[in-house]
Parts: structure tokens; C-alpha cells; sequence
């Protein structure tokens, strides 16, 4: 989906880098980057840096630097289509349990359309653009980090060295304490579920699961609406 926006908008000077936050390395997303056979630099994030320097706490996230370096939008929900499944009636043979769950995927907020229209009227228009922030309201717009999130950051980054180190139990009580400190940092929950063994389930060792989060705090709030006003 990104490289047919890079075609579109690479002649006329924006370049497009998608990065997978995934501790499991190359070989949890290399599949999904040839799929996807792309053109524009596709990276690997398996620190999770970039969370950490932009704030980011759910994916897709977008984040605009212009040609100087220096930020125009902070991390915001980017989707470069609307999602399919969106406008698919639900099969007639779903189980009860997949009608729940497509139901509530079908809720989740998503404005490509938006988001998109915003992205093409920067590249025409550069920091001439009614989208284009000024420093100040980059600054007001970015998350603020204080000691819980900070202290979340270290259990998360804790709890990754574990893992890869073998010691599965104990990165998994860094994992929930990160979670308990900063309960709306998506990424942090979702690299934890993913990283459990086959054989596990995030509700058996977490106690909950993605579905049970989303749906309490509302689907249509798991991505909080654009700011393009």
C-alpha cells in the first residue's frame, strides 16, 4: 500500500520509510516486506527506538520530516488506503466469535481518505501547506513523557533483552509492568502478545487480550481522530 503512494508522490520529492517495530527481528517481518516489494526503504526496528524518540504507541503511525530534518506533524494514525475489510459484509458462515470480532474491527476509526488529502497538499505545497505545523505546534502537539511512561520505556526495553536472552519469564513481568505504567502504549502489548510461544495465549499469561482491550475502551477510540482542522 505504501509503495503505490511512494510511486505516486516520489517524482515530486517525498520519499517514504516505513519501519516495522518488531523485537523478533528480520525473520517476523521479512515476508511481509517481499510481499510488499518495495521500493523505498523498509526497515527493522527491533528496539523499538522509534517509540521511544517520537512518541509513537500504536501502529500505523506517520511522522512528516521535511527535507531539513525538522518534524512537521508529529506521530498521528496513517493510513495510506481504507481497509478493505471495512466495507465487506460479514460472510454469512462466521462463527458468533468471528462476527465479534469483525464487528469491532469494522468500528475502529480509519481516514486514509483524510490523512491522505493532508499528505498530498504538503508534497504540492511544502511548509506553505494549511497542514504543514510550525515548531511550536509540533511541541504542542507531542506526547509528554513523564516518570510512568519513562519507567514503562525501561521495563519494555528490560523486557526485550530478556527475551532475546532466554530468560522468557522474567521478560514477561517487565512486559506487564510496562503495560500497567503506560496502559494506552499499544506497541508495548502487542509486542508482548506476539512474542509469546505457540502454545500460549496473551489471556492465559496476560489476562487479557487484544479484542478484551479494544472493546473497552471503545473500538472507535483505538485510533483517536485526525487533527486537521
Amino acid at each position: 500500500m505504501w509503495q503505490e503512494l511512494r510511486e505516486e508522490l516520489h517524482p515530486q520529492g517525498l520519499e517514504i520509510v516505513t519501519i516495522a517495530l518488531d523485537t523478533g527481528g528480520p525473520d517476523a517481518v521479512r515476508h511481509w516486506i517481499r510481499a510488499a516489494n518495495p521500493t523505498h526503504p523498509s526497515l527493522i526496528d527491533r528496539e523499538h527506538v522509534v517509540d521511544a524518540l517520537f512518541g509513537i504507541v500504536n501502529v500505523p503511525s506517520g511522522v512528516w520530516i521535511d527535507e531539513t530534518g525538522t518534524i512537521v506533524r508529529p506521530p498521528e494514525t496513517a493510513y495510506p488506503r481504507r481497509s478493505q475489510y471495512i466495507d465487506r459484509p460479514i460472510p454469512a458462515d462466521a462463527t458468533e466469535q468471528q462476527i465479534e470480532q469483525i464487528t469491532t474491527l469494522k468500528k475502529l476509526r480509519i481516514e486514509a481518505d483524510r490523512y491522505l488529502a493532508a499528505l498530498r497538499d504538503w508534497v504540492t505545497h511544502g511548509s506553505a501547506s494549511r497542514y504543514a505545523l510550525t515548531p511550536n505546534e509540533v511541541i504542542a502537539r507531542s506526547r509528554p513523557r513523564p516518570v510512568e511512561e519513562a519507567t514503562a520505556a525501561a521495563h519494555f526495553e528490560l523486557g526485550q533483552h530478556l527475551h532475546r536472552s532466554g530468560h522468557v519469564g522474567a521478560a514477561i513481568e517487565h512486559f506487564r509492568a510496562a503495560s500497567v505504567l503506560q496502559p494506552d502504549n499499544w506497541t508495548y502489548k502487542r509486542q508482548a502478545w506476539n512474542l509469546l510461544a505457540a502454545d500460549q495465549t496473551s489471556i492465559d499469561v496476560y489476562g487479557t487480550d487484544w479484542m478484551t482491550e479494544v472493546q473497552k475502551i471503545g473500538a472507535e477510540n483505538y485510533y483517536p481522530a485526525l487533527d486537521l482542522d
